[in-house]
């Protein structure tokens, strides 16, 4: 009898073999669980408390995931891929965790009856390799057309984009703006270029776009209300300097003997700030912005001469007012030049609900704007902004890459076709997996209609007889209870979200199929396992 060798030490927990794999996939479906009723235009909210008590209100996909907290290993995954569709295409986050979900719950069967796990990968592959191949085949290229044709795809995929998130009343108002704001940047699309500023009350038609820059007044000294509010022509200093009187050093030791000696010390501090003023004042800007504080002295210095000044201005906001209006942000008084200086026809400070707002328009080079929402209460503002960062992201996606499928549970519904078709033409194992695979694709569409309370069963009957008649675009029509042709119906998204969708999911189900053992390392200071002894590889349960 060989003595049994342990390499793991005391207290680590080892689970292994089908047992575990079934496991995992029985924790993605929790996961999946949470997000399902998000999908889809009749999709409900989640509100997640989070341990401080802060509450959110979300349908985003990729929001919920990040707020849950989760702690098995296999399910993160699955967060994962939502920041990852996040990150790179912006909108179909739910779908994604969708997909990943279903497909291991179709192949789970299987697992349990013990076919072999590299079987089943080997399987997912060969589906998502069909199904990109048909979808680059299907996807309507949209020929660089003129701008009025671009625009109005713009929005219709932007439309869709916020169809099914809290703002689907307004959803024609705020294509509209985020398509303005995305055709004013520059060709690399920069979407930090694009600011959102909140301001709580108002209607959410009262939300505008700003071709420029705006941002809320900052935290101003006495004398701040003489400078004059508004400009035009506006010539603006952009600083990262320091205008106020410093209070000494404490450590600082200077020794004088008399009143007039301190005096000079003073004086000299006074001169130094009145030297950097004059300089400022001299180059002829009308606006200086600062990163750091303008004291009082400096503000009532500025309002005499007429001069606008903000201190503390958040560095973002500075760098898209140099952005939009040139000039570059100084460190030093001494080099402020005409010419350093940015430009834009008009400045003013206007009020915004309880907010002021200080706003640069007509800028020359404005590659930049300014969303300001109104809306009630802050946790609708929060998820407006989700909201239209996904459409953004949408309209960016669909001018670089222009190629649009129907929305709807549409494409889903003729990849689910194709391979149920191809899975026929093969043997062996993989006939079922892949026909497995097909069945999956279908959660989209059915779970569209559950979250509308329609009867899933029905109109998947109806889809799968348009589909297998050749009607490649028929979807779920939410509006009907039925189906429609989606491609009319102008519910369009960008082929780029359902390639990187499915290629995720994919790839998420592979991974979580490929693990057969977890083995956990017990933290530092933990007791080790009861029973004292840690289980050995051999050692039955």
């Amino acid at each position: 009898m060989q003595p049994q060798i342990v390499l793991l030490k005391e207290g680590t927990d080892t689970s292994q073999g089908k047992p575990q794999l079934v496991s995992n996939i029985n924790a993605c479906q929790m996961i999946v669980d949470a997000v399902r009723t998000t999908l889809g235009p009749r999709g409900m909210d989640k509100l997640i408390v989070n341990a401080q008590g802060k509450a959110t209100i979300s349908n985003d996909g990729a929001t919920i995931m990040k707020l849950l907290e989760i702690i098995h290993p296999a399910a993160k995954t699955l967060v994962d891929i939502a920041k990852s569709q996040d990150a790179e295409v912006g909108d179909g986050t739910t779908s994604v965790v969708l997909l990943a979900g279903e497909f291991l719950k179709q192949v789970k069967p299987f697992v349990e009856e013990g076919v072999h796990a590299r079987i089943i990968i080997k399987a997912i592959r060969k589906s998502l390799q069909l199904c990109m191949d048909k979808i680059n085949e299907m996807a309507v290229r949209i020929e660089k057309q003129s701008k009025e044709e671009q625009r109005t795809l713009l929005e219709k995929c932007a439309a869709t984009a916020m169809s099914s998130k809290l703002i689907h009343q307004q959803k024609d108002f705020f294509a509209r703006i985020v398509v303005d704001a995305v055709l004013s940047l520059d060709e690399l699309l920069p979407l930090n270029m694009i600011g959102i500023k909140k301001v709580t009350g108002g209607s959410l038609e009262e939300s505008q776009l700003v071709s420029g820059v705006a941002f809320k007044k900052t935290f101003s000294y006495a004398g701040f209300e003489m400078a004059p509010k508004s400009y035009a022509p506006c010539k603006i200093a952009l600083l990262n300097i320091e205008l106020e009187l410093k209070a000494e050093r404490d450590n600082a030791e200077v020794r004088v003997d008399n009143v007039r000696e301190y005096q000079k010390i003073v004086d000299a501090e006074w001169q130094i700030l009145y030297n950097k003023l004059a300089k400022i004042v001299e180059s002829g800007a009308n606006v200086v912005l600062s990163k750091l504080a303008i004291g009082d002295v400096a503000t009532q210095y500025f309002a005499d001469r007429d001069i606008f000044c903000a201190g503390r201005v958040p560095e973002e906001d500075l760098k898209r007012t140099m952005k939009a209006c040139g000039g570059a942000v100084m460190t030093t008084a001494n080099d402020i030049k005409a010419d350093v200086l940015g430009l834009c026809e008009t400045f003013k400070e206007v009020q915004v609900g309880g907010e002021r707002f200080n706003l640069f328009q007509g800028c020359p080079n404005a590659k930049t704007s300014t969303l300001i929402l109104r809306g009630g209460a802050e946790q609708f503002l929060e998820e407006t902004e989700r909201s239209l960062h996904d459409a953004i992201m949408i309209v960016r996606r669909t001018i670089k890459h222009d190629s649009v499928v129907a929305g709807g549970g549409a494409i889903e519904m003729e990849l689910s076709r194709l391979l149920r078709d191809y899975s026929r033409t093969i043997a062996g194992k993989e006939q079922l997996l892949i026909a497995a695979i097909a069945k999956g694709l279908e959660i989209i569409p059915r779970q569209l209609c559950d979250n509308a309370g329609f009867d899933a069963t029905n109109i998947l009957n109806k889809l799968r007889q348009k589909h297998s008649l050749g009607g490649q675009w028929y979807g779920v029509d939410i509006t009907k209870e039925d189906i429609s042709d989606n491609f009319e119906q102008c519910v369009w998204e960008p082929s780029i979200i359902k390639i990187n969708a499915l290629t995720a999911a994919a790839e998420a189900a592979c991974m979580i199929l490929s693990v057969d053992e977890t083995i956990k390392s017990p933290k530092a200071g933990e007791a080790p396992m009861a029973g004292g002894m840690g289980r050995g590889m051999g050692r039955p349960m």
